[in-house]
């Protein structure tokens, strides 16, 4: 009799703690909740809108046959100043330009050994950074036109960000990077603390490489100044 109660003791005892054990594991929080991506990228529109410098940093993988920009590095400010650097493919002829806009003009070095002083119209077609963070025209402009789903919360250049799969309207892309005419899949890199893009990722309609913006030093002073033209 006194085993058989105490078998019964122990059984009970099991059962209780196994049961106690499945209630913690289940009360387990899996880590917070990730804040859903298109509010995500709304948010960071509004923030780039606020922004008055940063650098950049545009460059592809694999083949974009629609795309004559390869990549550019530079500085913007939000009044559409920029110097900087771009490779071009026009007509399969690869271009090394050096350029500066100030003030609504266009300076290239690269075309025929010196500055050239051309209208900031004339880089529209192929590419025209003064675009960047500009709040109708640029990075502001396509995040605000975005849907998307938050994939997770990770570092990006050393930034905490949230990744956020994203659909991006292809005006409005173009705007960026000209070649693009329908919309896009990408990917957006929000900041966690500020809610800044720090990089977009995408591949243009019926192409199967990729293109990377990258954004860094943001607010940081960008000195542009018109270069000194060849000549008289």
């Amino acid at each position: 009799m006194r085993r058989t109660l105490l078998a019964a003791v122990l059984a009970t005892v099991l059962a209780t703690s196994a049961a106690c054990s499945g209630d913690d594991s289940a009360d387990t929080p899996s880590g917070p909740a990730l804040p859903d991506g298109t509010t995500l990228l709304t948010e960071s529109a509004a923030e780039m809108r606020k922004v008055t410098s940063a650098t950049f940093d545009i460059s592809t993988e694999g083949e974009i046959a629609s795309l004559p920009l390869k990549s550019a590095q530079g500085g913007i400010t939000s009044t559409g100043d920029a110097t900087g650097s771009a490779n071009l493919d026009q007509a399969g002829v690869p271009l090394e330009l050096t350029f500066v806009i100030k003030d609504d003009t266009l300076y290239i070095n690269g075309l025929t050994g010196g500055w050239q002083k051309l209208p900031l119209a004339a880089a529209a077609a192929v590419y025209d950074p003064s675009a960047i963070l500009d709040p109708d025209r640029g990075v502001a402009n396509v995040l605000s036109k975005a849907t998307g789903t938050t994939e997770a919360r990770e570092s990006v250049d050393g930034v905490d960000a949230y990744r956020v799969k994203a659909k991006l309207d292809g005006a409005a892309v173009a705007a960026l990077v000209p070649g693009v005419t329908a919309d896009v899949d990408g990917t957006v890199w929000v900041g966690v603390d500020r809610k800044l893009a720090h990089r977009i990722t995408f591949t243009p309609p019926g192409q199967t490489g990729t293109v990377t913006i990258a954004f860094a030093d943001f607010d940081e002073p960008v000195a542009v100044e018109p270069p000194a033209l060849n000549g008289p």
